[in-house]
C-alpha cells in the first residue's frame, strides 16, 4: 500500500461464539460444537458453529434438530452472552495496545485505524499477525484481517479473502481493486442480500466489477440514495472515518426476539410485541429519551426463503409511554403482516429527543402513564423484572419469564 494512504483494518473472529466455548472447554477441540439458544429445545436456533461442525454443513441460523440430524454428535453448548461480551471487550482493549482508533463494529468485529502506528510495529500484514497472535495467547479466539485504505474495502477483504486464506490476513490496495474484488459475484458485495441480487442480476449486473462500471444515473434511477451509495461502495468509495466514539449517542432504541416455536395468530403475536414494546420504552424512560419514529419487523422461520416485513411510522409527538407506542405497533404489523408463520420480531423506537422537554397538548395523558410507568420500573429496578407482568406474560405466548434472565434474549 502506498505510504500516503490510510490503512485500515477489519479484524473478525471466527466463529466466535463457538470459539470462546471451545477456548473454556478444551475437551472439545476436536470435536464438532454448535451454541444453540437454548439446546433444551430442538427447535431453538443455531447461533454459531465451529469450522469443524460446519464441515457436516451446518450453518448459522438454522434450527438445532436440522443441526443434529446433520451431525448427531455435534456438542451443543447453551449461549453465555455475559461471557461473550466480556471476552469482545477484552479483544478490543488488546487491539488499543496498537492503535487508539479502535471501532467496535459488531460483538466479534472491530475497525482499526493503523495510520499511525506503522511507524512503530512494521508494515500492515507483519502488524496484524502480532494482533491476531496475542488475541489467540490470551482469549483461545482466532482472528482474521482485511486490509486496505478505508472501511468498506477492509471489510469486503476480511469477508471474501482473509477467512478463506491459511493465515487469515488479505490486504487489498486500492490499485488491486479491479483485479482482486471487480471479479467477484455481485452477491459477495457487502451490504447486497438476497433480494438486492436478484434485483441486479435482473438489470445484467453479475460481478462487482459491473456495478462499479454501470451508470451512476441509471443506478441512482433504479434505487434511489441507496443505489447511489452500493455503486460508491462498489469503487471503494468510503470517506467514513474510525472513530472511536461512533456509538455513544443512541439514534434509536430497539429490541428483537426470535420467538421458540411459530405463531400463526394475531392474538399470539401480539403478546411478544406487547413485551418488545414494554422493554423499548422502558429502556426509553430509563435513559431519559423519547421517540416519534416507531419500528416494526418480522420474519418467518425458514431464513432460505425469507418472509416478513420491516415498518415504520412517525408519530405527529415523541413519546415513551407503553399504550401509546404499543398502539401503532399493533397497527402496523395488522397492516403489513401477510398472515405467513411468524418466528422472529423486533420493535424500535427512533429519532429520539431527551424527555424532560416536549411540546404540551390540549388532553395530554402522557405526563400520567408516564408517572405510572416509572413507578413500574423502580419495583422492576428493585425487584426484578418478573416482580410485576403483564397477564397477558402468563399465557403460553408470553416470553417475558423466560427471557429475564438472559442477555440480549439468551443466558448469562
Amino acid at each position: 500500500m502506498k505510504s500516503k494512504e490510510r490503512v485500515v483494518m477489519l479484524g473478525d473472529c471466527q466463529s466466535f461464539y463457538a470459539s470462546v466455548e471451545k477456548a473454556d472447554h478444551p475437551q472439545y477441540k476436536n470435536r464438532p460444537l454448535v451454541v444453540a439458544g437454548d439446546p433444551e429445545r430442538r427447535s431453538g436456533i443455531v447461533l454459531a458453529a465451529c469450522p469443524i461442525a460446519k464441515r457436516s454443513g451446518i450453518t448459522t441460523a438454522e434450527t438445532l434438530g436440522t443441526a443434529l440430524a446433520k451431525c448427531p454428535e455435534i456438542v451443543v453448548m447453551r449461549p453465555r452472552m455475559e461471557k461473550y461480551i466480556q471476552v469482545s471487550m477484552q479483544i478490543t482493549d488488546i487491539m488499543k495496545q496498537y492503535t487508539d482508533l479502535v471501532e467496535p463494529y459488531s460483538i466479534d468485529e472491530q475497525h482499526l485505524d493503523v495510520t499511525g502506528s506503522l511507524s512503530l510495529f512494521g508494515d500492515p500484514v507483519t502488524l496484524a499477525g502480532m494482533i491476531q497472535e496475542e488475541i489467540m495467547r490470551k482469549t483461545g479466539v482466532y482472528s482474521r484481517f482485511g486490509i486496505s485504505y478505508n472501511k468498506v474495502v477492509s471489510k469486503m477483504a476480511c469477508d471474501n479473502f482473509a477467512k478463506k486464506n491459511a493465515g487469515g490476513i488479505f490486504c487489498l490496495s486500492k490499485e488491486r481493486l479491479q483485479d482482486i474484488l471487480w471479479p467477484l459475484p455481485i452477491r459477495q458485495m457487502f451490504m447486497v442480500g438476497s433480494r438486492m441480487e436478484q434485483h441486479f442480476l435482473r438489470m445484467g449486473i453479475r460481478t462487482i466489477g459491473h456495478l462499479a462500471n454501470a451508470p451512476l444515473s441509471r443506478i441512482r434511477d433504479r434505487f434511489g440514495v441507496n443505489g447511489e451509495m452500493l455503486w460508491r461502495l462498489a469503487n471503494g468509495i468510503d470517506h467514513t472515518l474510525v472513530n472511536p466514539n461512533s456509538h455513544q449517542g443512541e439514534k434509536s432504541i430497539g429490541h428483537e426476539m426470535t420467538l421458540p416455536r411459530d405463531y400463526y395468530t394475531v392474538s399470539e403475536i401480539a403478546v411478544p410485541l406487547l413485551e418488545l414494546t414494554e422493554l423499548v420504552c422502558k429502556r426509553c424512560r430509563t435513559k431519559g429519551y423519547m421517540g416519534s419514529v416507531i419500528s416494526v419487523s418480522c420474519r418467518g422461520a425458514d431464513f432460505n426463503q425469507p418472509a416478513g416485513f420491516s415498518h415504520q411510522m412517525k408519530l405527529p409527538d415523541p413519546t415513551n409511554v407503553t399504550n401509546q407506542v404499543y398502539r401503532v405497533v399493533m397497527s402496523l404489523f395488522q397492516r403489513h403482516w401477510d398472515g405467513q408463520p411468524v418466528r422472529k420480531v423486533g420493535v424500535t423506537l427512533s429519532t429520539l429527543v431527551q424527555d424532560d422537554e416536549y411540546q404540551l397538548m390540549l388532553f395530554d395523558e402522557r405526563p400520567k402513564y408516564q408517572a405510572l410507568e416509572k413507578a413500574t420500573d423502580e419495583i422492576k429496578r428493585k425487584y426484578g423484572e418478573t416482580a410485576i407482568l403483564r397477564a397477558v406474560s402468563l399465557t403460553d405466548s408470553g416470553q417475558a419469564r423466560d427471557r429475564s434472565g438472559k442477555i440480549g434474549g439468551h443466558y448469562r
